[in-house]
């Protein structure tokens, strides 16, 4: 993502971006004509998937850094967290509160934003179950959070559109 590029670009940039890749996910998930070998199909599927989760990151983490001049100090979504609740914007709060720890999970695997989620089930984000065997789950963090889920990738991107406009509007 370009380091110049506004939030809005940065937006419909990633809306660009996830298109094919949530196309070739629906692709490899319904291929039920035998077009590609099963193994073939589950290598495309991880393949989009964890490309998918890489561009989720990318855009949140550009996202964060674009933005992060209006908190000087500290950690710029625990800020803003406080900020939509302190302006009676709770549903937003909450929703940039389920992104973050969704992204933290995408980022650094099992840890406390990944205990944080299991224990506050939440309809934006899905969580899959993955063993506890750390052989199981390498790399870590592919497959926690399923960013495959119906709308996983438009909620982050109008929860973004929305934060920005806050920010915005101060």
């Amino acid at each position: 993502m370009d380091a110049s590029q506004s939030v809005p670009d940065l937006i419909e940039a990633a809306r660009a971006d996830a298109n094919p890749l949530q196309q070739r996910i629906i692709a490899a998930q319904g291929d039920t004509a035998g077009q590609a070998a099963p193994h073939d199909q589950a290598e495309e599927l991880r393949g989009a998937t964890v490309a998918l989760e890489d561009l989720a990151i990318d855009t949140f983490s550009a996202f964060e850094a674009r933005m992060q001049h209006h908190y000087k100090r500290g950690p710029f979504s625990r800020k803003l967290k406080a900020a939509l609740l302190e302006a009676k914007q709770p549903d937003l709060a909450d929703k940039l509160h389920q992104y973050y720890l969704a992204i933290n999970v995408l980022k650094h695997g099992k840890g406390a934003s990944h205990r944080e989620l299991l224990g506050s089930p939440s309809t934006l984000i899905v969580m899959n179950a993955v063993g506890d065997d750390p052989a199981e789950d390498a790399p870590k963090a592919v497959g926690l959070v399923d960013v495959t889920a119906p709308g996983f990738f438009e909620g982050l991107i109008d929860m973004i559109r929305n934060a920005h406009t806050f920010l915005n509007a101060k």
